[in-house]
Parts: C-alpha cells; structure tokens; sequence
C-alpha cells in the first residue's frame, strides 16, 4: 500500500524549546538528503524569512504557511483548543485534515499536540483512543512500543487495538510482514499481573497478530526476537522515564570516572572507538519521532528539545510512514480484526 505520490510534510515551525534555530536547519537537512520530499513551513512568515538558517533552504521546494501565535510548551491543551487555532501547531495539524500535507511533524507540547490533533482529525473507525508509539534501541535492533503517555489507563480492548496499529507500524515500516508482539507484564507467567493485563492476553491470543505472550521491562532491550511492546500510557511513561534516566546517569558516570585521574584519562583513549560506538547504537536522537497511531492522519511528535539532527530524524519518521501508507495498512487490518468473528462463526 506504499504511495508513489512525493511526500508533503507540514513543519511546525515555532514548536519546541528551541523552535526555528532547530527546525528551519532541520528542513534544509531533509531537503539535501531527500530531494523527492516537499515541506510546509508552518509559522511567522517574516521571522521564518529572516532567520540565519532560511538561506540554507532551497525555497523552491518548500511553502510557508504563516500564523499569529504559537503554543508554549505548557500551555493547558484546553486553552489550545479554545484560543490558539492560528497557531503553528494547529495550522499544521489543519493542513493534514485538509489534504493540503499528508503528515504533520511538532516538536511542541505533548498534551496539546494530542488533544488538538484528535479535535481536527478525529480518530479512525474502530479506534477508541489513540496511542504514543515510539521506537527504543534493543539487542535484536529497536522495539516499537506504545502507548507511551497519551493514556493513564487503558481497556484491554484499547490494548489490543494499540498491539493492532503497532504491528501495522512495523509491517509498514520495517518492512516485517510478521512482527512479533509482547504484552509488558512483571512476569512472564501466566498467572502474574493484575486483571487488566490478563484479559487482554486473552483477547490478543484471539486475534491473528504474532502474539508472543508476556514481556518484563529487561526484555524490552534484551530480547532478540521482539517487535512491539504494548502497554498502557502511564506504565509506558514511567517505565521510558526511568530508562531515559539510567542512560543519562550511566553517560555521566562514565565521563566523570574517566576524568578522575591521569591513569582514568589513558584508559578512556584507548576505550575512545569503543565508547563512540556504542553511544551512537543508543543515541537517542536517532530514535526521535514518536507517532500518534489511531488518528485519521499522519502526527509525529518530536522531543521538545530535539536538536537539528534528531529533529529531521522525526521528519524522516513521517516521510517513511506516508511512503509506505500506514494509515490504509491500519485501516485494512482494522477491518480485518472487525470481520474476523464473524467470518469464523459462519466457518463454524
């Protein structure tokens, strides 16, 4: 179901704690890279045009579409919806509604990206909630996992359409026509975890996903052989968290052991190759650009902090998303999972 059309991606411009130094760079970065992708800028048309980083563009290939206002990175969701619709936020989201992009990519405030993105775009038959999909480094390469905060609690039939879009995602994506899903539970036994998670093992046992059982937190990184991990939002934000902090920990340790003595300072030259290696695998601007699954559309948030590299990064994330159409792949499967009891009962 991949599309030959070029890709059209709407930018928001004025998003994120750093905002046009970081996106404007980041649209000049894809245009050298991809030169079959096309770009809405989406923010203030003038500083937009007078900005250091604009001349690196090549405006040819690209479209402004200016606004009035910006939504700030904590600004409440409900006042976005009731007083910011000439944000770049929201135009953005507008353009992928209208037809005019084919996907939407903000590095601005979480909470107000989802509330204003399922107002304009609605969610897909079939799809109660939506979910946060991001991708992490693992042994066996990187793990799809969702939701990652868009839901503090979640129905194990909500669930079961996340292990749904997630396993779409990976089929699109990483090109897996049989991608393997884990259930994140504090044991891999059947009889550990609360009823929530045990009625949904069961459901995800009825459907024709790769259902591979229960997973524990450690196997998100250190399973070979996993594609999706499904939880539900404050579970998955807690556990992403508590991982993003370890690292952050562990490079900081690191760095100062090694800057203790002369001996420490020998030792990391030597460990040099090795350490920028492995901080590269595990990079995580290289995994930046989680996705908004169950909308009629195409969102991708980005770090509110992303720098150009990481930035682009989540453009590319949309770019692969509309190339390989992963809103029909959902929406098919969907269907699919719908029609299945049916078709079984008249079997029977």
């Amino acid at each position: 179901m991949s599309t030959s059309k070029p890709p059209i991606i709407a930018i928001d411009a004025m998003g994120g704690d750093i905002g046009l130094d970081v996106t404007l760079a980041a649209v000049a970065h894809i245009q050298k890279r991809y030169h079959d992708v096309r770009m809405i800028v989406v923010g203030d048309e003038p500083a937009i045009r007078s900005h250091k980083s604009f001349s690196a563009i090549d405006a040819a290939r690209i479209d402004i579409h200016h606004t009035t206002q910006v939504v700030a990175m904590d600004e409440a969701p409900a006042n976005v919806l009731r007083h910011k619709t000439d944000s770049s936020m929201w135009k953005a989201i507008e353009l992928v509604r209208d037809g005019k992009a084919q996907a939407c990519v903000s590095a601005g405030n979480t909470g107000a990206l989802m509330a204003s993105s399922r107002y304009i775009l609605k969610m897909l038959p079939g799809i109660s909630r939506p979910a946060i999909c991001a991708v992490v480094p693992s042994r066996g390469g990187h793990v799809h996992w969702l939701d990652l905060g868009a839901n503090v609690e979640a129905k194990p039939e909500q669930l079961v359409q996340f292990a749904v879009m997630g396993s779409e995602l990976v089929k699109a994506v990483d090109e897996k026509p049989n991608p393997i899903v884990g259930l994140l539970n504090i044991g891999e036994e059947a009889i550990k975890g609360n009823d929530m998670v045990k009625e949904t093992s069961k459901l995800l046992e009825k459907t024709d996903l790769n259902y591979s059982g229960f997973v524990e937190g450690n196997d998100i990184f250190l399973k070979e052989k996993l594609d999706i991990v499904v939880c539900d939002g404050f579970v998955g934000n807690v556990a992403l968290k508590s991982v993003e902090g370890i690292a952050k920990y562990i490079q900081t340790t690191l760095e100062q052991e090694f800057r203790r003595n002369i001996f420490s300072k020998i030792a990391a030259l030597f460990s040099l190759p090795v350490l920028r290696r492995t901080k590269a695998r595990i990079d995580p601007r290289r995994y930046n650009g989680a996705t908004l699954l169950g909308l009629q559309g195409i969102v991708i948030k980005s770090h509110g902090n992303a720098d150009v590299f990481a930035f682009a990064n989540a453009i590319n994330v949309a770019r692969l998303e509309i190339t390989n159409g992963i809103i029909d792949h959902i929406r098919c499967q969907l269907d699919r999972q719908q029609n299945r009891p049916a078709a079984e009962e008249h079997t029977a």
